[in-house]
């Protein structure tokens, strides 16, 4: 699952991971993406910090109350938002930073290994799951 107030954003996620195998759910309204989502069914979530319905961080707790497994992305612009977010949350994990601009060949490069393991319905060519 994509997550971006930009359209821009995550219509050029979606195509690119698309055309590299992934099924892909992209929303530009965090409270829209919120009411869909169904615990186990995605096993990404690339989430921009900065939306105006629902910043990034609140939409994280909110998603880990429903699935505690998907690994998450934070997309952002500033490099301070990685320490904001150490402090709300010390002993989560299962987050990571990306900065914008992303180059979407090396997330897929580093995303492969890593959904592979989370996951034994992921191949390079389908997924069961989605992002």
């Amino acid at each position: 699952m994509v997550v971006d107030d930009e359209h821009d954003i995550t219509q050029t996620f979606q195509m690119a991971l698309e055309d590299t195998g992934f099924t892909v759910t992209a929303f530009n309204n965090p409270l829209l993406a919120l009411s869909y989502f169904t615990a186990n069914v995605y096993d990404l979530l690339l989430l921009d910090i900065r939306m105006p319905e629902m910043g990034g961080f609140e939409f994280y707790r909110k998603i880990r109350k429903i699935d505690k497994n998907i690994m998450v992305y934070f997309m952002t612009a500033f490099e301070e938002y990685y320490e904001e977010f150490k402090k709300a949350s010390p002993t989560v994990v299962s987050a990571y930073f990306i900065r914008k601009p992303i180059d979407i060949a090396h997330l897929v490069k580093e995303l492969r290994p890593k959904l592979s393991k989370s996951s034994s319905s992921v191949s390079s060519s389908s997924h069961d799951r989605h992002t």
